[in-house]
């Protein structure tokens, strides 16, 4: 196991991680304990009940957060002739066909959300080596294989993320950056925890939601009540910051 450093376990050692607080008071804490010089992400990971070894109990889909994610979004677009214009035109960070194709094979994946046409999926199908690992192969389930690549292009921009089980059943998600507002944050949150519950698959059995943990980049995890899925905003102070 890696060892931390001394700013870390200092940290760490504000967190009492036997108890589950409320996701308005996770935010707060969470903001404390940073301890980057550049501005961190908060994220949170969501323990699932799932067995994913089902495939009728494999969660997966796509959310558009309320306040995005406060950093830039970068879109690769495998197309050709007019979508690749399309694409080029709604933002696409890079765009290309066989050309791009072999760049990540060779290695390119400076980008965060990857989409197709489905004209070049069977060029793109043979990039699930690369792309597969880090969760940028494009889907048809989640929108990044389609025609309408404009429209993927400028929902990817404004923040619309991913969302998948892992091999551990545990659902890793990004919902913004320490200096958002609380009250960004906990919607931000809200968004992701009612997704959640609204994509439970009906093959799940026990317990769906066991745990979550909130954490910044650079900082220790925060245990928030998995029972707290209602009401979330409400928690929030008018003052919050």
């Amino acid at each position: 196991m890696p060892k931390h450093g001394k700013s870390y376990n200092e940290v760490k050692a504000k967190v009492d991680r036997t108890v589950e607080v409320s996701p308005a008071a996770a935010v707060k804490l969470v903001k404390e304990l940073k301890r980057a010089k550049f501005t961190e992400s908060i994220e949170i990971h969501v323990r699932t009940g799932l067995n994913v070894r089902h495939a009728d109990e494999q969660l997966r889909g796509t959310i558009a957060l309320p306040h995005g994610l406060g950093k830039e979004v970068k879109i690769a677009v495998f197309a050709r002739g007019d979508k690749a214009a399309e694409a080029t035109a709604a933002g696409a960070d890079v765009v290309g066909d066989e050309d791009l194709a072999k760049r990540v094979e060779e290695g390119f994946t400076d980008f965060d959300v990857a989409i197709a046409t489905p004209d070049m999926m069977p060029v793109v199908g043979r990039l699930g080596r690369v792309l597969g690992p880090s969760g940028k192969m494009p889907n048809p389930k989640v929108g990044t294989v389609t025609m309408d690549v404009a429209k993927a292009v400028t929902e990817a921009k404004a923040g619309k993320v991913e969302y998948r089980t892992d091999r551990t059943a545990i659902v890793h998600l990004t919902i913004g950056k320490v200096d958002f507002p609380d009250s960004q944050l906990l919607e931000n949150y809200a968004a992701v925890i009612d997704e959640l519950m609204r994509a439970k698959p009906s093959a799940a059995k026990g317990k769906y939601i066991k745990s979550i943990t909130m954490a910044s980049t650079m900082g220790p995890g925060v245990k928030v009540d998995p029972t707290r899925i209602k009401d979330i905003l409400e928690e929030a102070t008018p003052t919050a910051a």
